[in-house]
């Protein structure tokens, strides 16, 4: 049976901790430094506190430590993988290849730790993923670019490798790791997490003979990534982490796509229950109806998942045009009907393309029914004009007025021992933990059964919630004072919360996961012999240059960042296949 796993952002702990509480089975987290993401660093206590609140339900916290170093770095950058390695995640994100000399290797598995090649290692065919593979790497990030037929096949030639690809957020037009226009243009490099976003600014296309085709266009633009539907076919096809793009958006980005996912998920896992089976534990509880269309997009698209297709980019607007809501039907002073079935709520945001279809917006400041009061009436609109939403107010209350509960579902078993009586808890992975008190046993007038589960239910606040509870006959027909029932069940939560032996730090993963590096001796022979990388690139420091080197690199070709004009060939500014 496969473990499916739902990966989701997290900006901090707080995005985090809603991904987990929405059904997350894995988290990514960047550090103070090297993630490749600039703005999204935290502290490794703060990635420590996560991993803690991860851990009962068997919830694994990533690591990125995925820019390029540059020498005068490598120091601080071994020992932030040193850092996050004792802070307890389950893998660090690499890009650079340095990370994978024996010495980090070695200090990964003391810790239990994997390594995972990022996609800005720009993972395209099996021959790439064998290679990184044979190196020590469990796990590889597909490029975006592949389709299910490219993904199988990088599967069937590489079966022991972990194969995750995203399927929501925000997409690049250039292979990732393969962009250096924000570099070239701004001094800002993609690889150093530092993009400017260049491919999101309007542009001229012009021909050869320099006559303009398509003036101030937002050509290399694309929409969001949205595979909700192919979760199936992507697990079919050898992916096991689903992946969802995001570690700048908010929590309310986080929780309602999560939630979205995770939803979807686990109706796949229930009507494939012989194939597929979710990653970690917990039910979760969720206060809102997920729904893709109100948060952030740029339109949606599956990408190149089920071949080429015409609109996967957005040439209008780089921003979020937000779902269609209706028309405008008549506009008076300060206010405007809106045609249509939508309910509107003070406050809410809406855009509309003005007559030279530049996108514009306005905040309502009254709504009664489908007519809205605004501040002032807009430039550009005009009766019969599209109206789009980008904020619903009552859409994010609802996601904000309380938080999605999780739950770890446990089994209850309450006996009589000598002198006292046991509840006993079984737990997700099969491991038990269990609590005593004493006393005394005396023959009970009438059955002791409905009292003793009325009060084996209430474990409040706690994490846990009983799945089933049993009362064994030698303890349903004895007297036992339902004070006695509490206090078992108290001390048995707190042996669970805080992790004493027996309780939920002897939990293991339900995975069977691979060691760092674990190959078949026929995959690993065939990849020393024939899998050596022609050229390896975005080489920043000598011990990467080594280290390729050391694994017969063919070609080094240094990263344009690093200011070395000696490699003999020039990388292309962007790789695209848009």
């Amino acid at each position: 049976m496969t473990s499916l796993e739902l990966l989701a952002p997290a900006k901090n702990l707080e995005c985090g901790v809603a991904a987990i509480d929405c059904g997350a089975d894995a988290v990514y987290i960047g550090g103070p430094r090297f993630g490749a993401r600039h703005a999204a660093g935290n502290t490794l206590s703060d990635i420590a506190k996560l991993v803690d609140y991860a851990r009962p339900f068997g919830v694994k916290v990533y690591a990125t430590l995925n820019t390029i170093i540059y020498d005068n770095e490598i120091a601080e950058a071994r020992e932030m993988f040193r850092s996050l390695c004792e802070c307890g995640v389950s893998a660090i994100l690499i890009q650079d290849f340095s990370f994978l000399t024996q010495e980090i290797r070695s200090l990964a598995a003391s810790h239990g730790v994997e390594i995972h090649a990022s996609t800005q290692t720009d993972n395209r065919d099996a021959k790439k993923v064998h290679w990184l593979m044979s190196q020590g790497v469990s796990r590889v990030v597909l490029a975006r670019e592949l389709s299910l037929e490219e993904i199988k096949s990088i599967h069937e030639a590489c079966p022991e490798a972990e194969l995750e690809a995203f399927v929501h957020g925000a997409l690049c037009v250039s292979f990732s790791g393969a962009c250096y226009a924000s570099q070239h243009c701004f001094g800002r490099s993609a690889n150093r997490g530092e993009c400017a976003q260049f491919c999101r600014m309007p542009m001229d296309l012009v021909d050869a003979e320099g006559r303009v085709v398509q003036r101030q266009s937002h050509l290399l633009s694309l929409k969001d990534m949205c595979r909700i539907d192919s979760l199936e076919q992507l697990a079919d096809a050898g992916v096991v982490s689903m992946k969802i793009e995001g570690r700048l958006k908010d929590v309310s980005y986080v929780k309602n796509v999560v939630a979205a996912y995770s939803q979807r998920l686990d109706e796949i896992c229930l009507r494939r229950k012989e194939s597929y089976r979710r990653a970690s534990w917990g039910k979760t509880k969720i206060p809102f109806e997920p729904d893709l269309r109100k948060t952030f997009n740029r339109g949606y698209t599956d990408y190149f998942l089920h071949g080429r297709k015409p609109d996967i980019y957005s040439p209008n607007t780089p921003k979020a045009i937000g779902e269609f809501v209706g028309k405008v039907k008549s506009m008076t002073g300060r206010s405007i009907v809106v045609s249509g079935s939508a309910s509107f709520a003070n406050g809410d945001g809406l855009s509309f393309f003005d007559a030279e279809g530049q996108l514009r917006g306005f905040r309502v400041n009254r709504a009664e029914g489908n007519r809205l009061f605004l501040p002032s009436m807009p430039v550009g609109l005009r009766i019969g004009c599209d109206l789009y939403r980008n904020n619903d107010e009552s859409f994010e209350r609802a996601m904000n007025k309380t938080t999605a509960q999780r739950r770890l579902p446990i089994e209850l078993l309450f006996t009589a021992v000598e002198g006292g009586f046991r509840l006993e808890a079984t737990l997700p992975d099969g491991s038990h933990a269990y609590s005593e008190v004493e006393f005394e046993h005396q023959p009970a007038e009438k059955p002791q059964r409905e009292n003793i589960i009325r009060q084996l239910e209430k474990w409040g606040n706690t994490i846990f919630e009983p799945q089933t509870i049993e009362v064994a006959p030698d303890a349903e027909n004895l007297f036992v004072a339902s004070s006695i029932v509490s206090r078992v069940r108290q001390q048995l939560a707190l042996k669970l919360e805080s992790r004493e032996s027996g309780g939920i730090s002897d939990l293991k993963g339900l995975n069977d996961l691979l060691l760092p590096g674990k190959m078949s001796e026929a995959s690993r022979a065939r990849a020393n012999d024939s899998i050596v990388p022609t050229a390896v690139k975005n080489i920043s420091n000598q011990l990467a240059r080594a280290f390729c080197e050391a694994q017969g690199a063919k070609e080094i070709l240094v990263a344009p960042e690093t200011g070395d004009t000696t490699c003999e060939r020039v990388l292309p500014l962007m790789e695209c296949r848009h």
